[in-house]
């Protein structure tokens, strides 16, 4: 077994993949962050919990946040926006919520690996990540030695914390200050 050769062939993998990353985009997706009423964001499978790790890191940024599904989840007002991470972009599950949140006039994002995917023909903001999915297309420059999406989801995770560190900034908000928002009922 040689897992310190596979580690390092992972994150050279994932290094390669920053290069293509487009910085203004996703400045303009944390501005829809900041300026929105609620979040809402969803997935499915390992991008959904990627998501929901996402949504954690939101409100304990003090941003008014709800994943999806959850039983607590709010109906929808003006002003409120919709993430969704799906490697394909194709999921018919997460295409009904883009069609319901257009419906209610929602600002709509989607993370994708898949530029040419369902769903962001109907997103106000596609955000293309390098990683592959195993829903998605295949190009030199997506194709990966993981399985699956696990290249897509590590940059998803990847790319939420640093908006993380990049809203933290914004605020003037420290990882103590964080932690006054974490739960207490645990």
């Amino acid at each position: 077994m040689n897992i310190k050769k596979n580690f390092r062939a992972v994150l050279k993998e994932l290094s390669d993949n920053e290069n293509r990353i487009n910085e203004k985009d996703w400045n303009v997706f944390i501005e829809k962050i900041l300026k929105s009423r609620h979040v809402f964001i969803t997935g499915k499978g390992r991008s959904g919990l990627i998501a929901s790790a996402f949504a954690n890191r939101l409100l304990h940024l003090g941003i008014s946040v709800s994943v999806v599904g959850e039983i607590t989840t709010p109906h929808t007002q003006n002003g409120d926006l919709l993430i969704v991470v799906s490697g394909s972009g194709n999921t018919s599950s997460l295409l009904e919520l883009v069609k319901i949140a257009k419906e209610n006039e929602i600002k709509t994002v989607l993370i994708t690996s898949n530029s040419s995917s369902k769903i962001g023909g109907l997103v106000d903001q596609t955000l293309i990540l390098s990683g592959t999915s195993s829903k998605s297309e295949k190009t030199s420059s997506s194709l990966s030695i993981q399985p699956m999406g696990t290249s897509f989801e590590q940059l998803v995770f990847l790319i939420f914390d640093s908006l993380v560190l990049s809203i933290m900034d914004f605020k003037h908000m420290t990882s103590d200050m964080m932690f006054l928002n974490h739960a207490n009922l645990e």
